[in-house]
This record gives C-alpha cells, structure tokens and sequence, in this order.
C-alpha cells in the first residue's frame, strides 16, 4: 500500500474489511432510525397532511432519536449519522477520504429506507409529503442556505468539542448533548427551512416524495458550516494534552527502597 493509498484512507479497505463493514451498516440503521422516527413526528394521522407543525415535538423527535442512535452505535461507526458530520472531520484530517464518501453512501441509503419505511407504514390520506423539507414562506435560498449553514455549524461545533480526545470526561454524555443540539436547531429552524441539519436526512425524505425544490440548500449549507466548525474548532479551540504528572523523589525513598530490597533478600533466604 503506497503513501496515496494509506492517506486516501484504502489501508482500512485492506486491512479491516469486517470493521468498516460492521460500521457502514451502524451507519445504515443509525440514519434509517432517524427518518423513521424524526420524519414520523412530522406526520399528524389524526388531523392529516394539513395540521400545522409541532415545533416541540418535532425537535424532541429528531434530537432523542440521534440521542438514541448515537448512544447506540457510536462505538461502532462514530456515530456520525449526517454528512455534514463526516466531510467536517474528514476536512480537519479526523477521517480518511474513502471511509467519508462510504459513510456518506450509507447514511442516504439509510435514511431513504427509513423514509421508505414510513411511508410504507402510514395511511396514504395522512402522508402528505413525509417530513420533505422544504423552504418557509418567503424565505429565499440564500436565507435557507444561511440557516441551515449555522445549523451545521453549531451541529459540528459541539460534535469535535465533546469527542475532543484531550477531554475524555466529555466523552460519556456526548450522545445527550449532541442529541439536544439537534433538538436546538429544530426549535430554531423549521419555519425556516424544516431544520435539516443533515443532508442524508433531506435526501432520504426527498427520494421518497420525489420532490428535489432547491434541494442543494439541503447539502451546501450544513456541509459548509460542518467545514467551518471543524477547522476552527481543531485549530484553534483543541483542548490541550493532559501532561501525566512526573513523579518526584522525597527524602524517605531511599530507605523504603532498602528496607523493600531487605525484606525480598529474607524472603528469598
């Protein structure tokens, strides 16, 4: 495997199959999950396609189910879930090239089948268009694609301070906090552009309404703003290594090692 080979990432082709395997579908359910439950909660059976949103609710939906999968699976894959996610990290160098674009792949696929799966299970006069996100009124692509680039920024801006490697106590509530920053960003933007924050998630909702209005909106502006957190954040807000304390000798240590010494010899004898 040549230096190119080991950079673009082919070494973990080669060399771990089996793993990356096992987290390209982490990846695959992760995101399926996602769009069943996240988009499900767009969905109003009772009162059908027209009722109006339930902001709350919907946050609450797409921040607990990441919670849920990254809580899951984040030992497996990273629990990335979102392509905004993965090119962030792989711009700061934290993921090779062909295991982002594999991930990538996998989280749509996922989150298609997901929002396949929901429309499989929903009465067709309640289905309305899935969860599609789509632009507010009068909201103009530009502001969307503002919107949903801080909603990436923020998004990655926390993901790189809680994995952050020199901050191991923030490791064990990261699935909550990433969950609540996404229930952040819905709370904010779905009357603006229905808070993607994930461009697999807008792919997956658009495959299945066949629906593609200003859908680069969707993929521009949280992989833009996932870049621009990552790159700040690693080279300018990375925690500083935890030097392991040196230990100094004291005046006492030279005897307790010869009596230590003394009491091996007695033993011994």
């Amino acid at each position: 495997m040549g230096e190119l080979g080991t950079k673009l990432g082919l070494d973990e082709l080669a060399g771990g199959a089996a793993g990356i395997s096992k987290a390209l579908l982490a990846e695959f359910i992760g995101n399926l999950l996602l769009n069943l439950f996240g988009c499900g909660a767009c969905i109003n059976i009772s009162q059908g396609p027209n009722a109006p949103a339930d902001i709350v609710l919907i946050a609450l939906s797409f921040g607990l189910a990441v919670f849920a999968a990254v809580s899951a699976i984040g030992h497996i894959s990273g629990g990335h879930l979102n392509p905004a996610v993965t090119v962030g990290l792989a711009s700061a160098g934290r993921v090779k090239p062909v295991r982002a674009v594999l991930y990538v792949i996998a989280q749509c696929a996922g989150a298609a089948a997901g929002s396949g799966l929901l429309k499989a299970f929903t009465p067709e006069r309640a289905a309305g268009k899935l969860g599609l996100t789509s632009l507010g009124t009068d909201v103009t692509a530009l502001q969307g694609f503002g919107i949903e680039f801080f909603l990436g920024f923020v998004l990655i801006f926390v993901v790189c301070g809680v994995c952050d490697p020199n901050k191991p106590d923030s490791k064990a509530t990261a699935p909550l906090t990433i969950g609540l920053t996404v229930t952040l960003g819905h709370l904010l933007a779905v009357d603006y552009t229905g808070s993607a924050m994930n461009p697999a998630r807008s792919f997956g909702s658009a495959l299945v309404a066949n629906e593609w209005v200003d859908h680069w909106v969707y993929w521009a502006g949280p992989i833009a703003g996932g870049v621009a957190a990552a790159l700040l954040y690693v080279h300018g807000f990375s925690a500083s290594p935890v030097e392991t304390p040196k230990y100094r000798p004291v005046a006492g240590d030279e005897k307790e090692l010869k009596r230590l010494d003394g009491s091996k010899a007695e033993d011994l004898a």
